[in-house]
């Protein structure tokens, strides 16, 4: 039996790629699974904001992450680094209230 090969390519470790649009609210979000063993689904936002702001918008369930650029291009969700990085920030998606409330799309908006 081989051993499991580091680093590289991992299997389970996917781009985030070009932001999606999210089906309850129509907000541009980056989906992905974040992680080599215990990998999570994330969708976040796909606008890069400062920590400061993201530090304010965190809750227990709701994690920051880095976004960062990959050498081939397009952009990879990280686990949020320990020191200060040039990366910019995100944070975990949620839709707003007048969505959740309802279910639905306020009014106007287009998806």
């Amino acid at each position: 039996m081989s051993a499991r090969p580091q680093g590289g390519a991992h299997p389970r470790r996917t781009a985030a790629g070009t932001p999606v649009v999210c089906v309850r609210c129509g907000a541009p979000v980056i989906r992905q699974l974040v992680g080599h063993r215990a990998a999570l689904r994330v969708i976040a936002d796909a606008e890069p904001i400062p920590l400061a702001d993201a530090l304010q918008l965190l809750e227990p369930n709701r994690l920051i992450w880095c976004l960062a650029q990959r050498h081939g291009g397009g952009v990879e969700l990280r686990w949020r680094c320990r020191h200060d990085c040039e990366h910019g920030a995100v944070i975990e998606h949620r839709c707003p209230p007048e969505v959740s409330e309802f279910g639905r799309a306020p009014e106007g908006a287009m998806w």
